[in-house]
This record gives structure tokens, sequence and C-alpha cells, in this order.
């Protein structure tokens, strides 16, 4: 008698969060899949003592060395750029890169042009001497091209077409499609209806149906924003798959069993997708789905035991915030992680499918438009910047201070100084800011304060870090744990007018994890059961190694490989930072 595992997996990254579908098939008897099953779900990890610098993992699928992450990079300070169409300068010292060029120092940065015309940075870090290209733009990894040839544009294409590719059971395995049993025509799946269905649906996505990733022409390297492939800016098509229900599935229903996980911090919306995943699955017709407690602590400890998932249980799930399955610390490890299993599974020759849903309150998945938790969480600031908006405005010389989450990226702080129209001024990681001299933050906090009688300032978390006493101290994730520039700011503004001899009011606000543990808003939780269905949709259509999310406002699946390369930033020359910075009127604190 054959048997059929489904897996469900949902994996919550502290970065890049990423919800994660694993659909498994075992076709073995039912004595061997059990004990295949035993394997995921039960096998402890367990760490040895460190040999050879690194340190032995035991993982649910193979065991591997993990070596120590290198020290954290020193922080982003300036950016130094000039020229045009790709030309660019920077300070230049001793140190060289693999590819030729230099840097200045460790809180230097070395800026060089690329034919975009947007400058691509370095940043150096002197204790271990590595260096580390950040991405400024939303843009996708180009190969090496010679803009002379005049096939240069089918190069490209190929090339984005062979890693933009989605996985798929058929290339490791052989395996049979199916008619699917999902169909809106029906209150059942179609496997249940006795006789044939009246009329076809015509509401499934064909396997050759795609979106654009991107859709604007940059005239110029210099427009605003502006993301090119070669110096002219010319058009190139960048097309990915669209997501949805397949007339085909890999997989029979009545032998699957779905498990769900979550892992990683909060965001609001996990538990609008973890209904939709099990609505959906049960809309297949699959009927043994299971909640893995705790993130990955649940596949490892024994104590913690599956709960079993039905409609009645996830009903009403929705309505509160948090995650009704509990969470685990997550970081760029269990994205990656997510990835691995993928490879491993693969390598193995299992009928697995992986489907990954990101999710952050960041907003920093690479090449998507929005990530679900994220309006919900500019809503939420909403709330504690304009409470220090009337600490500020009622106060004589007030100063209102509020800080938001945003390790690396602004969106946050951005969009909610742009939505909240009370901010004067907003600082991010991405675009470096003095505080001291003619024209630092300090100075514009004084005219403020004599032209408007208050302030209101915006930062991200991992602004201004420079300014700060790094330490290498890191989080359970292996992220640096980052100084409390809220803290430092506040004291030094404090301390700032003390010292002129002005009076200030200031008021220091920090709603970090306020934003995050609350109920998803209607554009989430739209945008949550989605992406549910979606993530569903794709493990039975056969593919792997995939994540589900908006391009260009379309609903698309994308290679988890492509999506975990680097961390999207807010582009200093886009329009939108632009546009904010001409609502908050503040000036370049160069």
């Amino acid at each position: 008698m054959l048997t059929q595992f489904l897996g469900v997996l949902i994996i919550m990254s502290v970065h890049v969060f990423l919800l994660l579908l694993l659909l498994a098939l075992v076709q073995q008897s039912v004595e061997s899949s059990v004990a295949w099953i035993g394997l995921i779900l039960s096998r402890r990890g367990r760490k040895k003592k460190k040999r050879d610098g690194g340190i032995e993992v035991a993982s649910p699928l193979r065991r591997y060395n993990k070596k120590p992450p290198p020290p954290p990079l020193s922080p982003l300070r300036s950016l130094r750029y000039s020229g045009d169409r790709g030309e660019g300068s920077c300070m230049i010292s001793n140190i060289n890169l693999k590819n030729g060029s230099k840097i200045a120092s460790q809180k230097d940065p070395c800026c060089f042009g690329v034919p975009s015309g947007n400058p691509r940075c370095v940043r150096y870090n002197k204790k271990s001497r590595t260096c580390r290209l950040v991405t400024r733009a939303i843009s996708v990894d180009r190969p090496q091209l010679d803009f002379s040839n005049s096939d240069w544009k089918k190069q490209f294409q190929e090339d984005f077409n062979r890693r933009f590719s989605l996985p798929h059971l058929k290339d490791v395995i052989d395996v049979e499609p199916r008619p699917t049993t999902f169909s809106l025509k029906s209150r059942t799946p179609l496997e249940n209806v006795n006789g044939s269905m009246q009329g076809s649906w015509n509401g499934y996505v064909n396997d050759d149906d795609r979106a654009l990733l991107k859709v604007i022409k940059f005239a110029s390297p210099t427009s605003a924003g502006a993301d090119c492939i070669d110096p002219d800016c010319s058009w190139v098509e960048q097309w990915v798959h669209r997501a949805g229900p397949r007339k085909q599935i890999y997989f029979e229903p009545q032998y699957v069993k779905a498990g769900i996980v979550t892992c990683g911090g909060l965001c609001p919306g996990l538990n609008d997708v973890i209904r939709q995943i099990v609505l959906t699955l049960e809309k297949y017709g699959v009927k043994n789905i299971v909640g893995i407690q705790h993130g990955f602590r649940g596949f490892f400890e024994d104590h913690l035991a599956e709960v079993p998932l039905n409609r009645q249980v996830v009903q009403n799930i929705n309505l509160a915030g948090g995650s009704f399955l509990g969470v685990s610390r997550g970081g760029n490890g269990t994205h990656a992680g997510a990835n691995l299993i993928h490879e491993e599974c693969r390598k193995r020759k299992l009928k697995v499918s992986i489907v990954g849903v990101p999710k952050t309150i960041d907003n920093d998945i690479l090449l998507m438009d929005k990530t679900f938790g994220f309006d919900t969480a500019v809503e939420a600031a909403q709330r504690a910047i304009n409470s220090a908006y009337i600490e500020a405005h009622s106060a004589f010389h007030g100063i209102g201070l509020v800080k938001l989450m945003g390790r690396s990226s602004g969106f946050i702080t951005m969009h909610a100084s742009l939505s909240s129209g009370q901010v004067d001024i907003c600082l991010i990681p991405e675009v470096p800011f003095t505080l001291d001299g003619p024209n630092g933050v300090l100075q514009h906090l004084e005219h403020l304060i004599e032209t408007k009688g208050f302030a209101l300032i915006c930062v991200a978390e991992g602004a201004g870090q420079e300014h700060l006493q790094q330490s290498n101290a890191t989080d359970a994730s292996g992220n640096m744990i980052l100084s409390d520039i809220g803290v430092h700011l506040h004291q030094k503004i404090k301390s700032h007018f003390k010292e002129i001899g002005v009076h200030s009011d200031v008021k220091y606000i920090d709603p970090t994890y306020m934003v995050r543990a609350v109920r998803a808003n209607a554009s989430d939780a739209i945008l949550c059961t989605v992406l549910g269905q979606n993530a569903v949709h794709g493990a039975f259509a056969g593919f792997s190694g995939i994540t589900t999310g908006i391009c260009n406002t379309h609903n698309v699946y994308l290679p988890i490989s492509e999506v975990i390369k680097s961390t999207r930033f807010v582009d200093p020359n886009s329009r939108m930072w632009h546009r904010c910075l001409t609502s908050t009127g503040q000036p370049d604190f160069h």
C-alpha cells in the first residue's frame, strides 16, 4: 500500500521573514513512511563542541559544519559619488578588492559606477579585512555583458529566464500529473462530486502565463530611481511566473499530511496566512493538517506536540495578532535553511515541494512590491507619531522623538513619516547624516525650534549607527546587536540645547514591539488571504523552492534562491524618498 505525506512548513526569519509551505510525498510502505516522518518531526538537533573553527550541527535532514559568522561589518557612514553614466569617484587607500577597486577606511565606503548609473558601494570591516557589496537599488543581478555585442539583450534574457525558472518535481523525479481537485464550481473537492461537472471553469492559471517584473522604461540613467541594464537604459523585458491554481496537480490530497510552522519574530497577518493555508488545503481535499509549535523547536523537542488543524480550529484566529502556533527566533539562517531543505530533498529525489511567502514589517524583501504586515506596522506607527506630535506641540520648545523598526532598511520610517505629514526630520539607515556642524541635525533642530517652536523626529533603529560605540555582540540569530540610536539622540539633543542655553522638552517614544504585535488591518488581511492561497496552489502544482508575492501589482512565483540574494533597501534617488523629503522639508545633513 502506498502512502503519501504532505507537510506544510511555515518558516519566519527575523530579517528576511519567510512563510514556507512544505509538501512531501513518500511512496513507501506505511511503516517506512512513518519512520521517515519521525526523522523530520521528532529527531532532536544537537550541538557538539567546536572543532576546527566550526560547530557540528545535527539537522533533521543532514549534518553540516557551520562556520562562525564573521564579525559584523561597520555601518555605512557616507556616500561619495560623482560622474555620469557609470563614472564614479571615492577616497582611495591601499586596500584592494578582488575586482580591483579600493576603499577608504573602515567606515568609508567606496562607490563605483555601474551601467545603470546608480553607484554601488562596498563596506569594509577592518578587523576581518572583508568587504561586502551594498546594493542600493531594487535590481536584478546582471551577467557580465558586452554591450558592443548586438546580441547582449538575448544573452541577458536567457540568463534571466534560467535563474527565474521555477524548480519543479519533474526536474528530479518521474511524476505524473492528475486533474486538479480544486474548483470554485463546487463546494467540495471535485473528487467528491458524483458525476462530471457541467461546463468548464476558467479560473485556472496556465504555466506559461507571465507578469512583467518592471514596467518603467527609463530614458536616462540620471532619471530618478533609474535601474538600467546598459548605459543607454535600453528596454529589456523581464518576465516572471504568474501565481494561481493550475488545471493539473502532482499530489493526491487524500494521502496528504500537511504541517504548518512559524519561525522568527511576530508580524501582523501571521494568523491570516495560517488560516488561508488550512482553508485552501481543505478545498483541495486534504484532511490531515497539523501545526508545529514554536518554530523549528517544534521539530526537535518531543514535548511540543503537533496541533491538529481544520476549518473549525482556525476559523477565528485571524481576529487576533501574533501567531496561533507560536514563534521562535529566526534570522537569515532560517530563510536560507528553507532553501537548503529544498536542495536536500532534490538531492534525495524526494517528492517534496517547498513554497514560501515572505513576511516582514520592514518590507525589505528583494524584487517584491510589498510584504504582508508592512501596511499594518505603518498604520500602528501613526499612533506613536501622533502622540509624539501632540507632546511636542503642547510643550514649550517641545521635541518629539520616535524610533521605529528597520535594522538596515528604512521603509517603515519613510512611509510612516510620509503618511503622518507631521514629521520634520526622517532618518533612515540608507541615508547617512551628521549630527553636529552647520549642516547637522542639531543645527536644523535649532532652526525648527526658533521658527516653529517645536519639532518631530522619526528615526529607524538602524540609522546613524556610525555615531555610536559599536560592539561585536550578536543576537540568537547571528545579527549584530545595534546600539540604541533613539536613546543616543535623546541624550544628544538634551545636552546640545543645554549647552547653547535654550530650553527644550524632549519626549522619546519607542513603539518597537507595539507595531508588530497587532491584528492585520484590512489591506494586509486581503494580502495574506491571497498569499496563503497561492502558496498552496504552487505546492500542488509541483513547484518547489519557490516563494509567492507581489511584483508590479501582480501575484507571482519567484525562486527562493533569487529572493534571498540580498536585502531590499530604500533607494536615496527614488521618487518615494524625494516625496518624503518634500514632506518633511529637511535639508541634506552632510
